[in-house]
């Protein structure tokens, strides 16, 4: 019979290995951001908000704390070393407790600036005022636009403010803030009026071969003079920024259960 006898140097190669996987798993964990320790309703450890912006932002928050019992946290970290982002938003919200213990009424507003991620993470409280769609509604239209352009005041500004608008309605409550969150303005292009520049002609015609009256049906073309529906542009957070005083103690022991939206920026 013959014999295999594996190579002196086999086991000493296989130590090698299993300890270099070792070392660079251990590596990998410590290269994670560990979780810092909150300083308020903004929390700027990338320092990318500007001063007048976490002012506005510190007075919308602690507004609408110290008027629904609902704490909304800003958040920028510089990295999170690799961690995946929607883990590392919900474990720091865990750590912090947003929100009032046994009540879950806390929103988080998390942005890594290295990774180019964003989360709006909400406590088992908020998820039926503020649902993973509407959550959605807000990071794609109100704060994405500004996050492509490295303009994190605007951005979280505009996120703070329309949470805060949905939260505030819900408890039918008004806040003395500023105005409402504004998308940014998109061009208009010269091209989209052409289609009813030539539903007007056609109706001109029309009515002059049937004695009528084109202007009858310029109402329906303008959208009938009704308001629009949804949406954050209007009704809002009113005033100025200044005059609300008080203390913010958002951090009570709030869960959350995942619910919420994120997304590359």
């Amino acid at each position: 019979m013959i014999r295999f006898s594996p190579p002196k140097y086999l086991g000493a190669f296989a130590t090698v290995v299993c300890l270099s996987l070792f070392l660079w798993l251990a590596g990998a964990a410590k290269a994670e951001r560990p979780i810092p320790k909150p300083t308020g309703p903004v929390n700027d450890f990338a320092n990318v908000i500007p001063s007048d912006y976490e002012q506005k932002i510190t007075a919308v928050a602690t507004e609408l704390y110290q008027k629904t019992g609902t704490a909304v946290v800003v958040v920028t970290m510089p990295d999170i070393g690799g961690a995946e982002y929607n883990d590392y938003a919900n474990r720091l919200y865990s750590a912090w407790g947003i929100g009032k213990k046994g009540e879950d009424n806390g929103v988080l507003i998390f942005v890594t600036v290295k990774e180019r991620k964003m989360r709006i993470e909400t406590g088992y409280g908020v998820e039926g005022i503020l649902p993973d769609g509407l959550a959605g509604e807000i990071r794609d239209r109100y704060m994405i636009p500004y996050l492509k352009q490295n303009k994190y005041g605007e951005g979280l500004l505009n996120g703070t403010l329309a949470v805060a608008q949905v939260i505030s309605k819900e408890a039918g409550v008004e806040l003395t803030g500023q105005a409402a969150a504004e998308a940014p303005k998109r061009e208009r292009s010269g091209i989209g009026f052409l289609p009813i520049v030539l539903i007007i002609l056609f109706l001109m015609f029309s009515s002059r071969r049937r004695g009528g009256s084109w202007l009858f049906f310029l109402p329906f073309l303008l959208g009938g003079g009704r308001g629009r529906g949804g949406g954050f542009g209007s009704g809002g957070v009113g005033g100025g920024f200044g005059g609300f005083s008080g203390g913010f103690g958002g951090f009570g022991g709030g869960m959350s259960g995942g619910g919420g939206a994120g997304g590359g920026f």
